[in-house]
């Protein structure tokens, strides 16, 4: 072979070697595009039909036909609309922790899950809700990604039993024949951020049970509430009722709870804005933790112990303008409250066993306000679905007491 031959060979494989490189590259591309799009995300519209691929361009038409068919990291994206449940939503299988199931709105759009359809909307009076009608979203599973629905007119909005490492994001639960928001059993490490839950009622116990947010009955270290608007709702606006384990609650609010606005009959609503346990010192000992967070205009106490006799603490939060007690914490609790406001209530503080310091009753004097108007942050949320912040029961002279939100 001449040098020339050598060397014409040498570019001719360079040149082949090169293009199978480039063709390799574009089949992977094209593989990895076409499982994003196809494989491992699933789209539904009120114009699909559950006999469709489930593709963008051939939506399935049920909820609940995507929720078969995805699997562990694989993504639900709901067209707007209004889904009218005939069956409530049952979430039963799990992601795992590296690859959740993500359940989403589509972009923006609004989407609206429907459940008046449903049984016990509302229940007999006294009657029982069969454990698996409970909730027009009803889950027994792990690893979900909950982002921008809505849920109105079921028995409870989610009913979440059993259920850890889930994500609850921008949910709006509302005007349920139940808690808008519950989570039991055995549960741990979900978080519950930038909730809206509100006139939520229960015509079947005359109103003593349907709270904005439960987490209650069950354990599980890790649950954490960030971010979460509660109001109107019969009963209360949060309830930790017999759940053994710390709960986190931040930068959340709870207001006009426990008023009968349905004119139910032997109403039995409570009306704390946010209730920390189990009742009169039988309950369980936990240690919840609130931080950052508003109770005001509610028609019972702001923030009660209800008879948690655990080591509860309560920082830079406020009540205000609540019929009862600001912070009620004479159930046997050995709570402590550090750097609260309170402002307006019937009573400010109850203390019994629990301890207190650096509280704007611990300072004294006159606690007037920057702003009393509700608004801004009782009004649309920001883009990142956060509560807008303004300086409502701020305190005008500056000091670093009481929440700001």
């Amino acid at each position: 072979m001449t040098a020339v031959s050598g060397r014409r060979l040498l570019r001719r494989a360079t040149i082949t070697a090169a293009f199978m490189v480039t063709m390799v590259g574009a089949s992977i591309a094209a593989i990895g595009t076409s499982d994003a799009a196809t494989a491992t995300t699933y789209y539904v519209a009120t114009t699909g039909s559950d006999s469709n691929a489930g593709t963008l361009a051939a939506p399935f038409a049920t909820v609940q036909k995507a929720i078969d068919t995805v699997t562990a990291g694989g993504t639900i994206a709901v067209r707007g609309g209004t889904y009218a449940l005939t069956a409530n939503l049952q979430i039963t299988k799990s992601g795992t922790a590296t690859t959740p199931i993500t359940l989403t709105r589509y972009g923006t759009e609004k989407v609206i899950i429907d459940g008046e359809a449903l049984g016990y909307t509302p229940g007999a009076v006294g009657s029982t809700i069969p454990s698996a009608q409970r909730g027009a979203i009803h889950m027994q599973a792990s690893y979900w990604k909950l982002i921008g629905l809505e849920i109105a007119h079921g028995p409870y909005g989610v009913y979440c039993d059993g259920c850890n490492g889930n994500t609850f994001d921008r949910l709006i639960t509302h005007d349920n024949y139940e808690t808008g928001f519950q989570l039991q059993g055995a549960s741990a490490n979900n978080t519950i951020l930038n909730l809206d839950s509100y006139n939520n009622r229960d015509p079947r116990k005359n109103g003593e049970s349907a709270d904005g947010l439960g987490v209650k009955e069950g354990s599980g270290t890790g649950n954490l509430v960030q971010g979460a608007r509660l109001w109107n709702n019969i009963d209360d606006g949060f309830d930790a009722w017999s759940f053994t384990s710390p709960i986190k609650i931040q930068n959340s609010i709870a207001y006009g709870n426990g008023y009968n606005r349905w004119s139910i009959p032997d109403f039995s609503g409570d009306g704390n804005g946010f209730k920390l346990g189990g009742s009169s010192g039988t309950g369980p000992a936990a240690a919840h933790a609130v931080s950052n967070s508003m109770s005001f205009s509610n028609a019972a106490h702001g923030f009660t112990d209800n008879g948690n006799t655990g080591a509860i603490t309560v920082n830079r939060s406020t009540a205000y303008k609540n019929v009862k007690t600001g912070f009620d914490f004479d159930g046997g609790s050995t709570a402590k409250l550090t750097a609260n406001l309170a402002v307006g209530n019937a009573t400010a503080v109850a203390l019994g066993s629990s301890t207190a310091s650096g509280n704007s009753w611990n300072i004294g004097g006159t606690w007037t306000l920057l702003s009393t108007d509700s608004s801004t942050i009782t009004g649309a949320r920001a883009a990142d679905g956060s509560i807008p912040t303004s300086n409502f029961l701020v305190p005008a002279n500056g000091a670093a007491v009481g929440a700001k939100i």
